[in-house]
Formats: C-alpha cells, sequence, structure tokens
C-alpha cells in the first residue's frame, strides 16, 4: 500500500505546494456540490462556485484549455442556475425535475457542436493540438458543457453526461498528473450514477425546500 502512496506523490515532484494545497480544497467543494446536486439541494451551486473557481486557476496553470474554460463556464452557469433553481411554480413550490424536451434535445446537439468548434479553434490558436489529450479533452469540454447546460435547467439527462464525461476524464487525468482530481471524477462517476436515480424517483415532482 505504501508504494502506490508513494508513487501517487511522486507524480506532484517539483509541482509548487500551494497548486496542490489548492487542487485538494477544489476536490473537496466539488465533491460536496455533486453530492448536493443529488439531494436536488441549492448548496450545489454555492459549493461548487468554489470548487470551479479554483479548478480554472489550477488547469490554467497546467495548460488544460478545454477544462480551464469548462471551468470558467461552470463558474459562470452554477449563478445561473441558482437563480432558475431558486424560481417557484406556486408560492409554494419551486420548479421540479423533468425530462428533456425535443427542442431541448436538438440545442444540446448545437452546444455540443458549438462547444467542439469553439474549443478547437482555441487550441488551434494557442498551439495546443499536439498532443493527443488536447482532441480527448475538446470531447469531454463539450459534453460537460451540455450537462451543466442541462442540470441548471434541472433535466434529468444531465446526468448521463456527467457519467459519460467523468469516465473519459478518470484516465485523462491520472495521465497528466493529476492524481487526486482523476479520483475525485472517479467518486463523481459513482455519485452520478445514484443522482440519475435520485432525479429519476423525484421526476416531475415540485420540492417544497431545497435545503435537505
Amino acid at each position: 500500500m505504501s508504494h502506490i502512496f508513494d508513487w501517487i506523490f511522486s507524480q506532484y515532484e517539483g509541482v509548487p505546494t500551494h497548486i496542490v494545497v489548492l487542487e485538494l480544497i477544489s476536490v473537496v467543494f466539488a465533491l460536496l456540490s455533486v453530492w448536493y446536486s443529488k439531494r436536488e439541494n441549492i448548496l450545489v451551486y454555492p459549493t461548487g462556485i468554489i470548487a470551479t473557481g479554483i479548478a480554472t486557476y489550477i488547469l490554467l496553470f497546467w495548460g488544460l484549455l478545454g477544462d480551464t474554460l469548462i471551468n470558467a463556464y461552470y463558474f459562470v452557469m452554477s449563478i445561473v442556475g441558482w437563480y432558475l433553481w431558486t424560481r417557484k411554480v406556486d408560492e409554494t413550490h419551486f420548479v421540479p425535475i423533468t425530462k428533456t424536451t425535443t427542442n431541448e434535445k436538438k440545442w444540446s446537439v448545437i452546444l455540443f457542436i458549438g462547444t467542439i468548434v469553439f474549443v478547437s479553434v482555441i487550441y488551434l490558436i494557442a498551439d495546443k493540438f499536439n498532443v493527443w489529450t488536447a482532441y480527448v479533452d475538446t470531447i469531454t469540454t463539450a459534453i460537460f458543457f451540455v450537462g451543466m447546460w442541462l442540470m441548471a435547467k434541472k433535466k434529468l439527462e444531465n446526468w448521463t453526461y456527467w457519467i459519460i464525461g467523468n469516465i473519459i476524464t478518470v484516465p485523462l487525468y491520472w495521465y497528466k498528473g493529476l492524481i487526486f482530481s482523476s479520483l475525485l471524477y472517479f467518486l463523481l462517476t459513482i455519485i452520478a450514477i445514484y443522482g440519475y436515480k435520485a432525479w429519476k424517483k423525484n421526476l416531475g415532482k415540485s420540492p417544497q425546500t431545497l435545503l435537505k
């Protein structure tokens, strides 16, 4: 077991201490955010804002432009989602969980393709399309962009995008040496599966409280 821990921490050799500390803080708040999302708790957004704000800085440091854009986008969408989730359908009930409409599915495809084009342009301008991870990063960025948009709109299918994106991100981050973040995405995949089940169970129900 000690050999495993030695190997994990050896990946951080030469990395500034503050980056490692910030990554751990970001991991904790990201886990809290997804856990609160699973419970349909409004605290998903303040914890998410902290996690993504820190992650944006860390990923920019590592040069993962796609993931940097993801977290900057998450930061903005967390504010939007915070507002949308707190809207009420009547005096005592908040917006319910629903399935995506045909129109929203079309917009999901447009957002997915548009994100790939946008991130590809950024990578080309920065001359970062020199490793295979850049191409994977572009795809996961598009997947997560759609997932975050659907989550802000309280759509059940957002979990499907999170699950797929997380599964791809686990080996990507491990390869890049972001071990704690890789382990985080492994845990997020598990939570996302349970999140899908929990949201499906509450489908169409208008909650009376967003703190539970």
